[in-house]
């Protein structure tokens, strides 16, 4: 049983954005940062996240401009964690939910993001998170948007 804590595998330099930019700041940000998950925040609260996906889904096939608002292509309903969760609640949440990607909120401050890749990079690869993987990149294959070789 892994008992590490979330707190001890989260990054804690979250680039961040805020109601008040648009998509295009999102996606400078994005390609800037080499990152598809940004989390946005009202005051340190979190209040949503935009993925690259979201860019793509809800602003450009949309056919959305740059300066739409964030708030537009951003998902409100945001699976997150407490920081004292161990490392198998989060694999078990993101097996549970085929995401990558968790938002670390205490008392509604967003604190960090754990990603799949936290579990994995420090030995901790636990059952549930290499099944949330395999999921996910099934659940991609299926859609034709992994080639096979």
């Amino acid at each position: 049983m892994n008992d590490r804590t979330v707190r001890q595998l989260m990054s804690t330099d979250c680039v961040t954005a805020t109601l008040k930019d648009n998509v295009y700041e999102l996606a400078v940000l994005m390609k800037h940062h080499d990152i598809g998950f940004v989390p946005i925040v009202e005051e340190s609260k979190l209040v949503g996240v935009v993925t690259d996906r979201d860019l793509v889904i809800r602003g450009y096939a949309e056919k959305h401009s740059g300066s739409t608002d964030v708030a537009t292509v951003m998902t409100r309903d945001v699976e997150t964690i407490g920081p004292e969760a161990t490392a198998d609640e989060a694999a078990r949440l993101m097996a549970n939910n085929k995401i990558r990607r968790l938002a670390v909120v205490e008392e509604g401050r967003l604190v960090g993001i754990v990603a799949i890749g936290d579990l994995a990079v420090r030995d901790l690869f636990v059952h549930e998170a290499g099944e949330a993987l395999s999921e996910i990149s099934e659940s991609a294959a299926d859609n034709g948007q992994l080639s096979h070789h």
